[in-house]
């Protein structure tokens, strides 16, 4: 019965500028019930060699998982008494607007909330076994699953009989159905979970005061209600798949009497796990969110989308409500979600499976993962340290390869114009002595003015007209160890107006039929930004070498990185090859856009030959926004997507310093901001553009990230620029040096988050997590790696800061450009930080800090 309503907003010019939170399943609470025949007191199981699980009926009764190193640690617990598996049917309302999404739960008709447990057993594993099928007197009795490392728990969730009257109060139901959750072990550090509902059985009672007729009148009305609601969701497929719909255990129809069982081909489309938290404990990780660093008292929606504009800042959230339906956005919506955390109790858990999920975290004493389907999967994780629980997550989901070089040796100077006015550019930042990695010309394939601002051609082909010469300059910045980097995503735009293409790649991608669908079978035109575009089915088998073919037409004109952008705008009602279902499809649709770039990057790497197949420096990259959980197995490097050019909390600079963090902690070790931001707006009332004091301390934080990279933004003309005067282009050519300087760290941490997942910036917590106030810090200071501490400037006008220095580090704190130290364990100074001294400090006697310092030295800049 799940039904799902699909509300498009991409045309609606005016619109509530304060759009409702979405509505939600509620918290659902229920009790437990002990089968005492069947259930031992207490019962302690092996999961696996490592870990065990606690059967205990103390308080009402609970199951309790813990690893053999640590058994009086409980990694995971359910609530004494308190119903753990809890399931619902719903129908699932999506609003969508260009890449913006509002997940409504409406209409729940049905919520069984109480739950039984009738057996705990061990089997031995199996693949293919069907759940629905198991015959546990069976299991117990066969000595084949004797030494079984596989744990089930098995009984019934149900809804208490209540009065809610179906119709005119003739017939109320009460309902219940089997579940099983299976726990097994995966690594020495990880057991995985399964919950599985079967499909619900449905008890009608009649109401003494109305006839036996009335009430089977009402309760074949019902029925067929239901039926509609599963062909309407089903289309053809219910024609040919049809079962004889609700069928009741008595001998004829006429028979109804007090109480009927009903069984029904409809399944829960809402499951529920329900487990123990505690008051104090910290939630981190969730992958890339912009506005929290804790989760604790949250819910938090893991699904791909457009981050938003503004978030909740305002003025800028309410005008871009106002003019594009939630557009905005929200604390909550990012591009790259993830259904992982780690806590401040280091206990952690991830989500299998691509499904719309939310972790409720609004109780102080119990979490609640919800899921969209009848079967939820994932995993529990056993670390001593955040981050090992990092390893530990990476280890299953995979970790990026090491960057080229290349990449992280100097600046990536993002630009547009063409051949001249680069050529003009590189002259100044050859005068400056600016050490450069890369140009990043995403304007190579031409560019056009929208209401917007400059936007691309979504035609990926060199624009000979914008830049003459292409292959030339490509060679020119080569002999200077310079690479060229370019743009593309994995949609494309109708060139009936572009004057001067080669190749319509529209018209190539339409004939070759691997464009996504609209229901009616024609290429779905998303509306994006300020044009409509035919977006690749990326399930197609055709597509990734097409799209490959494309890539390699750029590299073979010497380019050597490229931005993948886009990925999270998947609409919710497209038609894929696949079949699959396009909610599900969304979040992995970034992931599969990743997994096409690295291929390409894997397979031109192993057909170079001579020279370029020795020599790394040569090697490709591509950085992307739209991630998912398995995205840093795929992706090589990340970038934050189009903050606004501003100092606010939710989309600006202190917010990239929130993603930089958050998504470190959640596997993407790789990870920058375009220093600057990005998102500008520049209207009569409203006016966000980059100012230089903006800019400077944007360069000062993004010199130690991963990479140090600019961009003009979405309207380069209000916008301070690197190359406006000399002040910007010396505080440039100074921290790009600043930045170059601990390259020799940089490579080290490269190495050590290709090996163990670990990130190259790193929240404090990774390091002190026994430390309070290091568990209460979001954008305030972060660390690179373990040897440098940063806390940079965030705040307009603002010429020091306020340091906290962690309990549990042993080392003082040198302050790089005074020399003073900090020895005092858990204390807070105020730093000053005017414009080109940045907050940052190294450890007394570190190795890594004495080079970072000689560097600086022979860099002039100490």
């Amino acid at each position: 019965m799940s039904t799902l309503k699909i509300t498009k907003k991409h045309h609606r010019h005016l619109n509530n500028p304060f759009p409702s939170t979405p509505t939600s399943l509620p918290f659902i609470q229920g009790n437990l019930f002990i089968n005492s025949q069947t259930l031992p007191p207490n019962q302690n199981s092996p999961l696996g060699k490592d870990f065990q699980l606690l059967w205990s009926t103390q308080n009402g009764g609970y199951l309790s998982i813990s690893h053999l190193s640590h058994p009086s640690k409980s990694l995971w617990s359910t609530i004494p008494g308190q119903a753990f598996i809890s399931a619902a049917m719903a129908e699932t309302e999506v609003e969508e607007s260009r890449g913006s999404f509002a997940i409504k739960d409406r209409d729940v008709h049905l919520i069984c909330d109480h739950q039984s447990i009738e057996n705990i057993i061990l089997i031995n594993q199996f693949d293919d076994f069907q759940l629905d099928y198991l015959d546990l007197d069976h299991l117990k009795t066969n000595s084949k699953f004797a030494d079984s490392p596989v744990l089930i728990v098995t009984g019934h969730i149900f809804s208490k009989r209540t009065k809610k009257w179906l119709q005119s109060s003739s017939i109320y139901r009460s309902a219940s159905a089997r579940y099983w959750v299976l726990f097994d072990q995966k690594e020495n550090n990880q057991i995985g979970f399964k919950v599985k509902i079967g499909q619900p059985k449905f008890q009608l009672h009649h109401h003494p005061k109305a006839s036996p007729s009335t009430s089977l009148g009402r309760y074949r009305r019902l029925r067929r209600k239901l039926r509609r609601h599963r062909k309407w969701k089903l289309g053809w497929c219910w024609f040919l798949t049809r079962t004889k719909g609700l069928s009741i255990n008595s001998s004829s129809e006429e028979e109804l009497g007090e109480s009927n069982v009903v069984e029904t081909a409809l399944e829960f489309n809402r499951v529920c796990l329900t487990y123990a938290s505690e008051r104090n404990e910290r939630f981190f990780g969730f992958g890339e969110q912009f506005s929290h660093m804790d989760f604790k008292g949250k819910r938090v929606p893991i699904f791909v989308q457009e981050q938003g504009i503004g978030r909740g800042d305002q003025p800028i959230t309410f005008a871009a409500n106002l003019v594009s339906y939630r557009a905005g956005g929200d604390w909550s919506t990012t591009y790259a979600p993830s259904p992982f955390y780690m806590t401040s109790k280091m206990r952690s858990l991830y989500l299998e499976g691509y499904n719309y999920s939310v972790f409720d975290l609004t109780q102080h004493d119990r979490v609640q993962l919800q899921i969209h389907g009848n079967a939820m999967q994932g995993r529990i994780l056993h670390g001593n340290s955040p981050l090992e629980i990092i390893e530990h997550f990476t280890e299953a989901i995979g970790r990026p390869p090491e960057l080229p070089e290349w990449v992280i040796s100097g600046a990536v100077v993002g630009m547009q114009g063409g051949t001249e006015t680069v050529r003009c550019v590189w002259d100044k930042l050859r005068t400056y002595k600016v050490p450069i990695s890369a140009f990043w010309l995403q304007d190579w394939v031409g560019q056009r003015e929208t209401f917007i601002g400059s936007q691309l051609w979504w035609n990926w082909e060199v624009d000979v007209t914008r830049y003459p010469g292409w292959q030339q300059l490509v060679k020119d910045l080569s002999k200077h160890y310079i690479r060229v980097m370019t743009y593309c995503n994995p949609c494309l735009a109708l060139m009936d107006e572009k004057p001067n293409k080669r190749r319509n790649l529209f018209e190539e991608a339409k004939e070759l039929d691997i464009l996504v669908k609209d229901d009616r079978g024609e290429p779905y035109m998303v509306p994006n930004t300020a044009f409509d575009v035919g977006m690749l089915d990326l399930t197609h088998p055709l597509t990734a070498n097409w799209f490959k073919q494309i890539l390699q037409e750029m590299v073979d004109d010497g380019v050597r990185g490229w931005m993948a952008d886009f990925g999270e705008g998947l609409p919710v009602d497209a038609v894929l090859y696949s079949g699959e279902d396009p909610i599900a499809a969304h979040n992995r649709y970034p992931e599969l856009w990743a997994q096409i770039n690295r291929e390409f990057v894997e397979e031109w790497k192993s057909h170079c030959t001579g020279k370029k197949r020795e020599d790394p420096q040569e090697d490709l990259v591509f950085f992307m926004r739209a991630g998912f959980r398995d995205s840093p197995k795929w992706g090589m490097l990340f970038w934050e997507g189009d903050q606004m050019v501003s100092w606010q909390a939710n989309d600006g600079i202190k917010s990239s310093v929130v993603a930089l963090l958050s998504s470190g902690l959640s596997g993407y070790a790789f990870n920058h901001s375009d220093i600057g931001g990005y998102c500008t707006m520049n209207l009569p009332f409203i006016r966000y553009c980059r100012t230089e004091e903006l800019l400077l301390r944007w360069m000062e934080l993004n010199a130690f990230t991963i990479v140090f990279r600019t961009h003009e933004g979405n309207k380069p003309w209000c916008n301070s620029q690197f190359y406006s005067n000399d002040k910007t282009l010396s505080h440039f050519a100074r921290f790009a040096k600043v930045y170059k300087a601990w390259k020799f760290y940089r490579v080290e941490l490269v190495k050590e988050a290709a090996r163990k997942g670990s990130p190259v910036c790193r929240h404090l917590f990774l390091h002190y997590p026994n430390d309070e106030r290091v568990q209460s810090l979001s954008y305030e200071q972060f660390l690179v790696g373990s040897e440098i501490l940063v806390v940079p400037v965030l705040h307009k006008g603002k010429k020091n800061v306020k340091v906290h220095f962690p309990v549990g580090e042993t080392c003082s704190w040198q302050h790089i450009w005074t020399g003073k130290t900090y020895q005092k364990q858990g204390c807070q100074a105020w730093v000053e930080a005017p414009l080109g001294y940045p907050a940052v400090f190294v450890k007394v006697g570190s190795i890594v800090g004495e080079t970072f310092l000689r560097n600086l030295k022979n860099f002039d800049i100490l």
